[in-house]
């Protein structure tokens, strides 16, 4: 525990076998509490894996419900087993579980509610291997959200994320997509209810067992984000009234 806190680590899992047990020997168990994998269908042993070495708390989709409804089945586990303080890690090792001491310690002094590992800050994209097109979308998505959101982030689109337990109890993460913009709608969420972000500075590896999406799933997600980032424009000059930024119930 961290403060009196409750540190827990949830592992979003898809076809992770190759990575998980490098992923989960990494994470610091100095100051985390529980470990949390939910598995979306994969196809490999990723359950096998995990319960081989040790995790606790398993949670295995029959059908695959998304990256974003997995994260769902994350944060509503998470909160029933008590946590006070979450983190997101990617099981394919893309995001090092290296800096889970530095974003916990952001949240459990009270200093953030949210902290993100960017991979923009520094050049950690580039040398780590992310396509250039990505990141090219990237800087462009993250250009446009800053101006619709009024914000001033390095970038919306890492999947290392750390939430307070309060942040996940005001917001209705329940209603966004199933699908990747989740990450987008939640943290239009987390803005519009007022909560301040950190980022730190993340190294990224891109290598053959690290999940990432096509070009054309890629080109999908970025019109989605578009969108998200004008409802929130819209939302915030009180134009539209949308469901989403409603408090969780």
């Amino acid at each position: 525990m961290i403060k009196d806190k409750k540190l827990v680590i949830v592992l979003p899992a898809y076809n992770a076998e190759l990575t998980l047990q490098k992923t989960y020997n990494e994470i610091p168990f100095d100051i985390v509490d529980d470990v949390i994998l939910v598995d979306d269908c994969s196809k490999d042993n990723t359950v096998e894996v995990a319960k081989a070495i040790g995790i606790r708390h398993i949670i295995k989709h029959e059908q695959n419900k998304g990256y974003g409804g997995n994260q769902k089945s994350c944060y509503n586990k998470a909160l029933e087993i008590g946590a006070d303080i979450v983190i997101m890690l990617h099981p394919d090792y893309q995001y090092t579980p290296k800096l889970i001491h530095s974003m916990a310690y952001l949240i459990a002094n009270d200093v953030y509610h949210v902290v993100l590992g960017s991979r923009i800050l520094g050049k950690g994209a580039l040398k780590g291997g992310m396509p250039k097109y990505k990141y090219i979308f990237n800087r462009m998505l993250t250009l446009i959200e800053n101006i619709l959101i009024d914000q001033k982030l390095s970038e919306y689109h890492t999947g290392y994320r750390a939430f307070s337990k309060k942040v996940l109890t005001t917001i209705n993460y329940e209603i966004n997509s199933d699908d990747f913009v989740f990450d987008n709608e939640m943290l239009s969420q987390v803005v519009y209810a007022d909560f301040d972000v950190a980022e730190i500075t993340c190294p990224t590896l891109y290598f053959p067992e690290a999940s990432s999406i096509n070009f054309k799933r890629s080109s999908k997600y970025g019109l989605e984000v578009l969108r998200v980032s004008f409802m929130h424009f819209l939302q915030r000059i009180g134009l539209v009234k949308l469901k989403m930024y409603e408090p969780r119930k």
